[in-house]
């Protein structure tokens, strides 16, 4: 039962976010850590993301039953009641709120709050449902854990933390064009509209092919700005060069499901290399 409402909760998801969370906490600090504030940044914000990840489960029971990557879940599988999620969902929002209005600032509350509010309300319950475009609602919500680690330590927001936002939006797109590219078939048959689908996966791609231009732009933003040193633009060129050399590959690629999880998981080197060269670059 503890495994059903630990893996309810997503914890890749949350454990992907905390390094994100890190690397924007970091790059505002520039070495002067306050160790206990990171603390409750990332207890805080990792338990509003479960939460919404546990609404999520909620709302996309139906959806999940038709996947098979999904079907397995607690509540697909019926091994939980709703109301149960529901309980446990709310309890890990609240805690999570709770501590980053107490331990941390009002600002980082409520960008996590913003982030929380799009990803259940506006993306799970409507976005992903109705359009091929839902994705850049939901990217919205996936952009804020930096910016929620920035706002930790600085308790407001400047232009070093909108390019963190967006870093993290134009990431996220191609990073899930690329899933809906291989997992094509099961979205179609649990009837959820992605972009592969609807546009064709040509269009995808050069949908994607855009996203990592911006991607890299907003990247070696944080550098030409002044808010990141050499070793993070240095490795933010290289990352962007990689990424974009492997988008243009898939336009002759015979295999697209192939090339597409060639760049879904070069997609999480590349978002993990970045931000963790964030966190340490002014430590160094």
């Amino acid at each position: 039962m503890f495994k059903d409402y630990y893996q309810l909760a997503k914890p890749g998801i949350i454990y992907g976010n905390a390094i994100t969370v890190i690397g924007g906490f970091l790059l505002a600090a520039r070495g002067r850590i306050d160790w206990l504030l990171l603390a409750a940044t990332i207890a805080g914000i990792s338990l509003v993301i479960g939460s919404a990840c546990v609404f999520n489960n909620y709302v996309d029971e139906d959806i999940d039953m038709k996947m098979e990557r999904t079907k397995d879940r607690a509540l697909a599988a019926k091994r939980m009641r709703p109301f149960n999620a529901l309980l446990f969902g709310t309890l890990l929002g609240a805690i999570g709120f709770d501590l980053l209005l107490v331990q941390v600032n009002f600002t980082a509350a409520a960008v996590a709050a913003l982030g929380f509010f799009f990803y259940v309300f506006i993306y799970t319950m409507w976005g992903k449902r109705s359009s091929p475009y839902g994705t850049l609602l939901g990217a919205i919500s996936g952009a804020t854990p930096p910016v929620v680690g920035y706002a930790a330590v600085t308790g407001h927001l400047d232009l070093a933390a909108l390019i963190l936002f967006f870093i993290l939006a134009f990431w996220q797109m191609p990073h899930f064009y690329a899933i809906a590219i291989y997992r094509m078939k099961e979205y179609e048959a649990a009837g959820v509209p992605v972009l592969p689908a609807k546009a064709g996966v040509r269009a995808t791609k050069i949908d994607m092919l855009i996203y990592i231009i911006l991607f890299a732009a907003a990247a070696l933003a944080l550098g030409a700005f002044g808010y990141a040193n050499a070793l993070y633009s240095g490795l933010a060129a290289v990352l962007s060069f990689i990424w974009l050399w492997f988008s243009l590959q898939g336009f002759a690629a015979k295999d697209d499901n192939r090339w597409a999880r060639k760049m879904f998981f070069y997609s999480l080197i590349t978002l993990t290399v970045l931000f963790v060269s964030m966190a340490v670059s002014w430590m160094a």
